[in-house]
């Protein structure tokens, strides 16, 4: 899982100082590869660490993919593997959030929703939230008291 991410508006980005930016947000070690990707949704570049082989996308980018699919006003879109929360969340074409969060457990990832949800002001009983990850019974079930609808995609 690629967690090590920062996602930089287009206009500051510049392709020859992608580690520089990158090290600014993150800890890199030393040998690391780094890499971008075009979010053209969001008029910005995502920056991440690639794995040695292949050119893999991390996670976040195919949450920010699937926030500007739903056609919600209030836009949440999450997964959560390996100990790992990708949030992003929008209000129409504004994305307010698109963070990695280190969460040992589904409760504290669920606390990073809600945290979020509450900074931004966003009411989640009014609000769907789309998980890319496959939820439990349990999980899904804990997500619908607060939130007016869960789909799992």
């Amino acid at each position: 899982m690629i967690h090590k991410v920062a996602l930089i508006p287009s206009a500051y980005f510049h392709p020859d100082h992608v580690r520089q930016s990158l090290s600014e947000v993150v800890a890199l070690d030393e040998g690391e590869l780094v890499s971008y990707a075009d979010v053209p949704e969001f008029d910005a570049k995502l920056l991440y660490v690639r794995p040695v082989e292949g050119d893999v996308f991390p996670e976040l980018y195919y949450v920010l993919k699937e926030v500007s699919a739903c056609t919600d006003y209030n836009k949440i879109v999450a997964s959560y593997v390996d100990g790992w929360l990708n949030l992003a969340i929008a209000q129409g074409h504004n994305l307010l959030l698109a963070n990695v969060f280190r969460a040992m457990d589904f409760t504290t990832a669920e606390y990073f929703i809600f945290l979020a949800l509450k900074k931004l002001q966003l009411n989640p009983e009014v609000s769907t939230i789309v998980f890319r990850t496959p939820l439990s019974e349990e999980e899904s079930l804990s997500l619908y008291r607060y939130f007016k609808s869960v789909e799992q995609r």
